[in-house]
């Protein structure tokens, strides 16, 4: 792995000897991935799993040299230089086996945001390389409330589509954070795994309709919301205003009769 941040690379390292992992069975680098990245001997990688920073700046098209790292170049475009989240993407995917898999944590706004962002969800909707996208709930994350997206990626899928899946209500609530349990888990693992569809859940699209929105990527476009607002059956509605509406002539008709009798 590779860290930038000094105090989260030790923790990191202080993680995996909590975790009776030994020095030598792991190399975590105190690096800057997008500029200087390591482990260059060690890729591709079967298995990736990433929780880049969000929409941090980074140095973008003010370098030069960057358009023709071959971890970047194929999308023909740099990420922003105010929001490098595609730029962890990419780097990603370029580091990933023929075989393998990568599921990155990602701020939702890459998910429709238009110029360099949107070529780069084109590059990667047009290559079939996204596997599926999966709408977490908000309040996961310590220190943040904003809902956030995994985006998983494969370069040898089976066919043409991408899954969406909408696990935004899949959690309990834990004092002041939201928590995924094991069968919150195990119910958007298996979906993913199985790509099945459920209504209100998950939904498999062709990349084509995909292009046809635009590349937009966000779960509720393709995900149809569930309507939870009261039903209101309008034939029996309409049966109980006739009714007040009789009752009230009736009422009408009565109160007349008293006043005639008082006026003689």
């Amino acid at each position: 792995g590779q860290e930038i941040n000094i105090t989260t690379y030790n923790l990191c390292r202080i993680n995996m000897f909590l975790h009776d992992i030994d020095y030598d069975k792991f190399n975590i680098a105190n690096e800057d991935t997008l500029i200087n990245p390591q482990h260059w001997d060690d890729e591709p990688f079967e298995a990736i799993v990433s929780n880049p920073p969000y929409s941090i700046k980074w140095e973008g098209d003010d370098n030069p040299v960057l358009i023709n790292d071959p971890r970047f170049s194929p999308a023909g475009v740099l990420a922003p230089k105010s929001k490098a989240d595609l730029a962890f993407v990419m780097h990603s995917l370029s580091w990933l086996a023929t075989n393998g898999t990568a599921a990155i944590v990602c701020f939702p706004g890459i998910m429709y945001r238009g110029g360099a962002e949107k070529k780069i969800r084109k590059y990667l909707v047009d290559n079939n390389f996204i596997d599926a996208i999966i709408q977490l709930p908000d309040n996961l994350f310590y220190g943040t409330s904003i809902a956030t997206c995994i985006m998983v990626l494969k370069k040898s899928k089976s066919e043409n589509s991408t899954l969406f899946i909408d696990a935004s209500k899949e959690f309990i609530k834990v004092t002041n954070n939201n928590k995924l349990t094991d069968e919150n888990i195990e119910k958007i693992v298996s979906t993913c795994y199985e790509r099945t569809e459920t209504e209100y859940f998950s939904k498999l699209v062709p990349n084509d309709a995909i292009a046809e929105e635009d590349y937009n990527l966000s779960v509720s476009t393709y995900v149809e919301q569930e309507d939870t607002s009261e039903k209101i059956d309008i034939t029996e509605l309409n049966a109980r205003i006739a009714e007040i509406v009789a009752k009230e002539n009736t009422l009408r008709a009565e109160i007349d009769k008293i006043i005639k009798e008082i006026e003689g």
